[in-house]
């Protein structure tokens, strides 16, 4: 049997992630405003064809095209009543490629709600909307929960544990943040050692950043975040910071540029190394390059 993702971490093994999901759903014909997670029951090929890529590029884990998958924002698509349908889908269709020695990650993002006492949606609703969808994705064959993109440490809180209690699956935890010369914290004002803490709090067993920044800063977050905690870290940037040229969000960072910040990534702390908007199978095939030469200097 494949070793655990939590046992081989705590062997002291860096592991890769995959890239951009959404991104690359774009660039093959997901149409603007289209429900993303519709495509795994319409256009499963596709998403499947996504995940079989980033394996090829050596990719330890992809996740589960089911970011936005909750209740609440497949509501917002008219599509609320099929949580189940299209998270056990994109689970199956990952579990169906994924080759032996690999993962699949269970991909949970924000309900997109404000929770009270900001607003009307309340930690039982929310609870409920992540234990929903955790229970899908663990009944299409994920090895563990990825709860990613959080911003408020309230609802990070609720997701980890609601997926804890729900699966029994291990749950890695990654909140976005956004600033400048190393002063970083979510949109919701939280920082990243206050990330560390809550994700392990609420009893995450792999921690990390997702999102908003590119990789110059995710060094910088990494370092932080390795003060604040003992668990594995889990670093997923963005190809640089998102440019609007000619009407489109372009993400400029090659393969190429990358390169030497994972170096540092690593010397950081980092445990497990991929990469968000605007990475492509391309940029994940340069990480383990990279990944792949850091063990061997190790040694």
């Amino acid at each position: 049997m494949t070793a655990g993702i939590l046992q081989r971490l705590a062997e002291g093994e860096i592991l890769v992630a995959d890239g951009a999901f959404g991104t690359q759903l774009q660039q093959r014909g997901l149409p603007s405003g289209h429900c993303p997670e519709e495509f795994n029951v319409s256009h499963p090929d596709l998403v499947q064809a996504i995940y079989s890529d980033y394996y090829s590029a050596g990719a330890d884990f992809v996740s589960t095209a089911s970011f936005g998958g909750n209740r609440p924002r497949l509501a917002s698509h008219g599509m609320g009543d099929r949580v189940r349908e299209f998270s056990q889908k994109a689970a199956e269709l990952a579990r169906a490629v994924c080759p032996e020695g690999r993962y699949v990650a269970g991909s949970i993002g924000p309900t997109g709600e404000l929770l009270e006492p900001f607003g009307l949606f309340s930690e039982r609703e929310a609870y409920d909307v992540f234990a929903e969808q955790a229970i899908a994705l663990a009944d299409g064959g994920v090895d563990f929960i990825l709860v990613e993109t959080m911003m408020a440490a309230q609802e990070a809180r609720i997701a980890v544990r609601a997926a804890k209690d729900a699966t029994r699956l291990p749950v890695a935890a990654t909140m976005s943040f956004e600033g400048k010369n190393d002063q970083f914290r979510t949109s919701w004002g939280v920082s990243v050692e206050e990330a560390a803490q809550c994700l392990a709090e609420a009893g995450a067993d792999i921690v990390g950043s997702n999102c908003g920044l590119g990789f110059d800063q995710m060094i910088s977050i990494v370092k932080q975040m390795r003060s604040a905690t003992t668990l594995p870290i889990l670093a997923q940037a963005n190809a640089g910071l998102p440019q609007w040229i000619d009407g489109r969000t372009v993400y400029a960072e090659t393969p190429e540029t990358m390169a030497p910040k994972i170096q540092a990534m690593l010397e950081a702390g980092a445990n497990i190394i991929g990469g968000c908007c605007g990475t492509t199978p391309a940029h994940i095939a340069k990480i383990r390059e990279i990944v792949d030469q850091f063990r061997r200097t190790d040694r």
